[in-house]
């Protein structure tokens, strides 16, 4: 069994093979220094975009976007065993997304289903997954309706990504396009997903969601707002699968007046701490979070050394922040105070072409 402390942690990034890449990328993290040591380049996938892990930790799924000739984008889901000793990937099968440009995957606490979401046509998809860690042809499909201010980013609905709750009963779907986070019940053993009682959240106009998280404690969510450079604190009631905004926040200073787009956001995995990236401003952003209302409270911006921080992830361990600099091609290490949560880089940078998504193996690993 792969352990952390004898080797450090499987890392993998996906690169936008569009351009100069083949595919994903595989690192061990260095738990003492936070550097980033070469693993394996898996090529058999075209276009990988994210990742999301089997909780087990022996398999990794990838959303694939493949631009078409005429300018289209045909959408797959890949899946891909992990080897437990060197972190290497094999590709177990291909099975095709319903919509256009899957731009987020995730899977169910159980194992037993995937989720999808898709960029262009709007809409989030389900696959089940067999035992044998491979996908089954997907299972369900709902496209999403409607359209909000911008007219050039907001014509139509765009789900950026589909996120599972604590409980693990209700997904919920960020539409850029619609301003509206959607809230399905979900179905795990079936791969199937159900309107909720109370179907979407709605948000600011012109705000355009684009990623979420969950508190550990399954009281507060966040979403960041890629469009109007903001980001919400929600209250959540996991019994009716409900979110309450109580807080809006920038994410980047009022001084700051050029062109930015948030993307990723994270819980720290002692719940006391909020990052989101900003591209343009190139940076993370960091706030405390009040532990018994989930409020927000600022601590500053952090430069990315590099441009366009598509994406970023935490280690289990919250020590270590990898931001993705996707128009800089580098991975970059930082340490993460403990007590502060403030951001030290490490001198560690990677180079990883046009990096677009990373994601830390968690660990224990295997099981």
């Amino acid at each position: 069994m792969f352990k952390r402390n004898d080797q450090g942690m499987f890392v993998y990034v996906t690169a936008d093979t569009r351009d100069k890449s083949t595919g994903i990328y595989t690192y061990r993290l260095d738990t003492s220094s936070g550097a980033l040591q070469f693993v394996s380049l898996a090529g058999e996938v075209e276009a990988p975009f994210f990742l999301a892990f089997h909780p087990r930790g022996r398999f990794l799924y990838v959303v694939n976007a493949v631009q078409q000739p005429g300018g289209t984008f045909v959408g797959t889901a890949s899946a891909f065993a992990i080897d437990p000793n060197t972190g290497a990937l094999t590709l177990l099968n291909e099975q095709p997304v319903p919509g256009a440009f899957p731009c987020y995957i995730t899977v169910d606490r159980t194992g037993q289903c995937a989720l999808v979401a898709n960029y262009v046509s709007g809409c989030v998809a389900a696959l089940p997954i067999r035992p044998n860690g491979t996908l089954g042809p997907a299972s369900d499909h709902i496209q999403h309706q409607g359209s909000s201010v911008d007219p050039h980013r907001q014509e139509g609905p765009h789900a950026h990504c589909i996120v599972i709750d604590p409980t693990e009963r209700y997904a919920f779907a960020a539409d850029l396009g619609l301003d509206k986070i959607l809230c399905y019940r979900l179905d795990p053993k079936r791969a199937k997903l159900t309107p909720n009682d109370v179907p979407w959240t709605q948000v600011k106009a012109g705000s355009g969601p684009r990623h979420l998280a969950f508190h550990p404690n399954g009281r507060f969510a966040y979403v960041i707002n890629e469009l109007n450079s903001t980001l919400i604190a929600f209250a959540y009631d996991a019994t009716r699968g409900t979110l309450t905004e109580v807080q809006t926040v920038r994410t980047i200073p009022e001084e700051f007046t050029a062109v930015n787009y948030c993307a990723d956001v994270h819980v720290s995995p002692s719940g006391q701490f909020l990052y989101g990236s900003n591209r343009g401003h190139d940076s993370i952003v960091i706030y405390r979070i009040a532990g018994d209302t989930g409020m927000l409270a600022y601590l500053g911006c952090e430069p990315t050394q590099g441009k366009t921080p598509r994406n970023f992830a935490l280690d289990p361990s919250g020590s270590y922040l990898l931001a993705a600099n996707q128009d800089s091609d580098t991975l970059v290490t930082f340490r993460i105070a403990p007590e502060t949560g403030k951001l030290s880089a490490t001198g560690h940078v990677t180079r990883v072409p046009k990096p677009v998504c990373v994601k830390v193996l968690p660990v224990p690993a295997f099981g």
